[in-house]
């Protein structure tokens, strides 16, 4: 069951007035992703080259289309599973999956509830996570090892945790 939403619907000309306009879902809330915040539908003016640099705005386009195709390939994988894509829309799925769980934040206020601390990660740090996310350099990591972290290092640190525990298992 989806948890209730509460919302203000807007027109179209109401988003066109908004500096920063960002979507709730309830499928990724329902996955325990907090904040809940669609990457496709989100957007703000600021988003430009010229404002943020020509590095954080390409990174960013590259999180959408990315996260665009997942979106796309979602009723093939529902119809067909997995293992009927392609070599090449695997690893999109892989990565955009990975990419929605780095979008998770370890809140401060939320410490309380995830038994997760807080973290504060800068925006260059940001940038390069996803950078590495979606060169492929993280391939090889459990995309649960991206979820409620801080930086990237923090991921990986996660992952030779999981790695462990699941040796210590068997």
């Amino acid at each position: 069951m989806y948890p209730r939403t509460i919302y203000r619907p807007c027109s179209c000309h109401d988003i066109c007035t908004f500096r920063c306009y960002y979507r709730i879902i309830k499928r990724i809330s329902c996955q325990g992703i907090y904040p809940a915040v669609d990457p496709l539908d989100s957007t703000s003016t600021m988003l430009q080259p010229r404002i943020v640099g020509e590095e954080h705005y390409e990174t960013a386009q590259r999180v959408k289309q990315t996260s665009q195709r997942y979106k796309e390939l979602q009723d093939i994988i529902a119809i067909l599973g997995l293992d009927e894509l392609s070599e090449e829309d695997r690893l999109t799925v892989a990565r955009a999956r990975k990419i929605e769980r780095f979008l998770s934040q370890p809140f401060f206020v939320a410490e309380v509830f995830t038994g997760s601390p807080g973290k504060y990660v800068g925006l260059a740090e940001t940038i390069r996570g996803f950078q590495l996310i979606l060169s492929g350099e993280l391939d090889s990591l459990p995309e649960q090892a991206f979820y409620l972290v801080g930086n990237i290092d923090e991921a990986t640190a996660k992952a030779m945790n999981l790695e462990e525990e699941s040796k210590l298992k068997k």
